[in-house]
């Protein structure tokens, strides 16, 4: 859906940029619906799909966002025929060719989180291309969930912890597991949103995401644009944060 320039100006007047989430996390979800609409194979709507990856990034960026992590595919996706997968691992690399250098110009660190090592070699070649070339930026850290599960995550996590239990202290503190997880060093989310309407978590940062506000919306992933970004972000700063606690807080600035 085109948006007007004025109008995307009207909305990035309404955010507080002193109040931005320090990380947006976004479930992508719709594609195969927003395909099945159009008379389309489930291919076109993860190639339309790509668009919108490029909207959020690039407005994420524009705006200051310290952190943004896409979920692009689960442990749960294996279970899709392997022509979609295959498919899905395509758009990857093309897409990582494609954008590449319009990531790495716009000082944007690219990384991934997930057990990327079970990926086909010559999607782990291009992910690490992606990341070695972009490892000195200093802007916004652009995570894509790739073969992610927040269970699997927490697996990996207490493994980790497992085989190092000789230089830890007797007593594990939440800090402590937190530095074993993909997102080690990363603030946690404050934002959540999800696409396609659809209410559920899907296995995603699981930890992460205790206390993040979560935001729905009807659009489906290759509808959804920068606007749709900037109404999340603006509903995201109307929201009183408790993080459990009786009084409201502010939303942290960064």
């Amino acid at each position: 859906m085109s948006v007007k320039r004025s109008e995307l100006q009207s909305q990035i007047g309404k955010i507080d940029k002193s109040q931005l989430p320090a990380h947006i996390a976004i479930i992508m979800d719709g594609n195969g619906r927003w395909a099945a609409r159009s008379g389309m194979p489930r291919v076109a709507g993860h190639r339309a799909g790509i668009n919108a990856v490029r909207e959020v990034v690039e407005g994420s960026a524009e705006l200051g966002i310290p952190v943004l992590t896409l979920y692009a595919f689960s442990v749960e996706n294996w279970k899709r025929p392997q022509s979609e997968v295959s498919t899905l691992m395509a758009l990857l690399k093309e897409f990582l060719n494609k954008e590449l250098d319009s990531i790495h110009r716009n000082n944007i660190r690219f990384q991934t989180i997930g057990r990327t090592s079970e990926l086909d070699a010559t999607v782990q070649k291009e992910l690490e291309k992606a990341i070695t070339r972009t490892a000195a930026n200093t802007g916004m850290i652009f995570n894509v969930a790739l073969n992610y599960g927040g269970r699997a995550e927490i697996v990996d996590a207490v493994n980790r912890i497992l085989k190092e239990k000789a230089l830890l202290p007797d007593s594990l503190t939440e800090g402590d597991v937190a530095r074993y997880l993909y997102t080690a060093g990363l603030p946690d989310p404050d934002l959540l949103i999800r696409t396609s309407g659809e209410l559920r978590i899907s296995n995603f940062l699981l930890w992460q995401i205790a206390y993040a506000e979560i935001y729905v919306t009807e659009a489906l992933w290759p509808d959804f644009g920068k606007k749709d970004l900037y109404d999340a972000i603006i509903a995201f700063q109307k929201r009183e944060r408790r993080y459990g606690g009786l009084q409201p807080q502010l939303v942290p600035g960064l």
